[in-house]
């Protein structure tokens, strides 16, 4: 199923999806149960004008969308936002989506550190699969707008009152330079 699907870096031609994105970020949380940073349509829309988006597409039906985002003066990269429409899951469309956001940050930002802060199993998997490591939030970055988005999510309380040592998030990190041997 996932072969008819196109994974690809999305562009202004793609700004017609943001709301269903929004929507189907927003819709997954609720039913999982789960805390959510949330994201402006503009912010979405930007980071398709950007060419920090990952969008998949079935024909013209959304099917997935991930986004990249830098922090602490580009020494980190954060893939966020990762989401696969409840119909086109369990074929490997998630891999395929946070493999080329990781792809387009490691092309981007070659010398950053990608993390992402996640509560999902799958994503941990993928991450892991992908060179990432669990970690504790204090090898994240410290750059206060990324903590700042933080605060639209319903686990906020928790990740202030632990100050910020922990949350119901798992943080996972890729370090470029734990791997330059993989290239050789």
């Amino acid at each position: 199923m996932t072969e008819e699907i196109d994974v690809l870096i999305a562009n202004d031609a793609h700004i017609e999806y943001v709301d269903t994105i929004l929507e189907t970020i927003t819709n997954a949380a609720k039913v999982r149960g789960t805390g959510i940073a949330k994201r402006s349509p503009e912010y979405v829309r930007q980071k398709m004008l950007e060419g920090k988006a990952i969008i998949a597409l079935c024909g013209k039906e959304f099917a997935g969308f991930c986004y990249i985002e830098t922090w602490g003066n580009k020494q980190f990269v954060a893939n966020s936002g990762l989401i696969v429409v409840e119909k086109f899951r369990g074929h490997g469309l998630a891999k395929r989506i946070k493999r080329t956001a990781f792809e387009l940050s490691r092309a981007r930002y070659p010398e950053a550190k990608l993390f992402g802060l996640t509560t999902g199993a799958a994503v941990m998997k993928i991450n892991y699969s992908l060179g990432y490591r669990p970690v504790t939030f204090a090898e994240l970055t410290d750059d206060e707008s990324f903590w700042n988005g933080c605060q639209s999510c319903v686990n906020y309380d928790i990740l202030q009152r632990q100050h910020r040592r922990f949350c119901m998030c798992t943080a996972m990190l890729y370090d470029p330079k734990e791997h330059e041997n993989d290239k050789k």
